[in-house]
């Protein structure tokens, strides 16, 4: 069975003779163009403003220039890093006949002395080095990342949009505490429903009412809390609302899928559909490495050592049940919360048998290999529809 192309090296054989190669080198008051021009033995460099239409112009001026040399340009690759500005240059691009690429910063060898030179002109050159040995098909020179569509893109907003109130919500709440705190009172619950009627009853230790900036201060910190609270649960009931639909594409109908495996809440399963499973992934290994889940081994010479989890895939997978609980340790709740839930799948039993000796040393490995095999489980049942063995699942509504 062919695996899905994991975009660590370009599939197409590459003329150089007819390819414009464009590197762009962005920040938020200019871009920096370099490029291979077929034909031209300097390699042209470029200072823009931030303007598609500017940058277009110029790879089109190129492509004269190329032709003029006797070389007639049949393809633009356009390559740039992942940042600030996300994909609409990539889509724009796209629709204007050029091929655009997006390279993983962090997948590209830089050098390794304590104070080594950066400019943009220099970043320049590295980006163009690494670009052209992507399109040679050679690997390990950097790594591209998948261009979703504007569609896929809004879908992320309204659970990442939550994940942003909810860190809000909690500042707010731990504000309000410490400033009471500083004034000796420590039993007032800024999130209960009465919180504001309670607030002007509130008395210091000394028995005197709060000073006046302090209880102003705090009624506005109420009213901030208010108003996230509202925003939180608006977007909750939009996507509940969404969820009862019938499923009208391919993300909603694993959201349903998932949503309806026991111990996997609404907010897990959009979580985990529109940041991971949605993306074109090549096999199990992509995924676990993906949610951060794989090792770090360190190994040289005689020395043989697991640094513990690399952490180095998406720091959005998943939130679980805590607002904060980020990349891998969202993951370990969930596998906790199957442990709960799933006591008879096959997950849970393999866990049991394999930690029988109850010592919290093997219980804390052995959770992070559930949370990977737990991962790649629900993966296989987002995009096979294959239900993990002995996994309960609520009825279909």
């Amino acid at each position: 069975m062919p695996q899905p192309n994991d975009l660590s090296r370009s599939l197409t054989a590459l003329d150089q003779d007819s390819t414009l190669i464009v590197i762009i080198e962005m920040s938020q008051a200019s871009w920096l163009v370099g490029a291979i021009v077929p034909g031209i033995e300097r390699h042209p460099l470029k200072k823009l403003a931030p303007d598609a239409e500017e940058l277009l112009q110029v790879l089109q001026r190129w492509g004269r220039e190329a032709a003029k040399a006797g070389r007639t340009v049949k393809r633009i690759a356009v390559a740039f890093e992942a940042g600030r500005d996300g994909f609409w240059l990539a889509r724009w691009l796209r629709a204007h006949g050029v091929e655009p690429h997006v390279i993983h910063a962090s997948s590209v060898a830089v050098s390794r002395e304590h104070r080594r030179a950066k400019t943009d002109r220099l970043d320049v050159e590295l980006l163009k080095r690494a670009f052209l040995g992507w399109l040679r098909g050679e690997g390990d020179h950097c790594k591209m990342a998948a261009i979703p569509t504007l569609e896929l893109e809004d879908a992320r907003r309204p659970s990442r949009e939550r994940e942003t109130l909810v860190g809000e919500r909690t500042r707010i709440i731990n504000r309000m505490k410490s400033t009471l705190a500083r004034l000796g009172i420590r039993n007032f619950r800024p999130n209960l429903r009465n919180a504001p009627e309670r607030l002007a009853a509130l008395r210091t230790p000394e028995g005197v009412a709060l000073p006046t900036n302090t209880r102003a201060e705090l009624q506005r910190d109420m009213a901030r809390l208010r108003l996230v609270k509202e925003q939180i649960r608006e977007i909750e009931q939009t996507r509940l609302r969404r969820f009862a639909q019938p499923p009208a594409d391919a993300p909603h109908a694993m959201l349903v899928l998932l949503a309806r495996v026991i111990g996997v809440g609404i907010e897990t399963a959009d979580m985990l559909v529109n940041e991971v499973f949605v993306r074109n992934l090549r096999d199990r290994r992509a995924v676990a490495r993906y949610a951060g889940l794989t090792g770090a081994p360190d190994e040289s010479g005689a020395r043989r050592r697991e640094k513990g989890l690399a952490r180095a895939g998406s720091a959005r997978v998943p939130h679980g049940s805590s607002p904060w609980a980020e990349g891998p340790r969202g993951m370990l709740q969930l596998a906790w919360r199957l442990l709960m839930f799933q006591k008879d799948s096959a997950l849970a039993q393999w866990f049991q048998a394999r930690t029988a000796d109850r010592r919290s040393g093997t219980r804390k490995t052995m959770i992070v290999a559930l949370a990977r095999k737990l991962l790649i489980a629900l993966w296989r049942l987002a995009t096979t529809g294959e239900v993990p063995q002995g996994v309960a699942l609520r009825a279909a509504v």
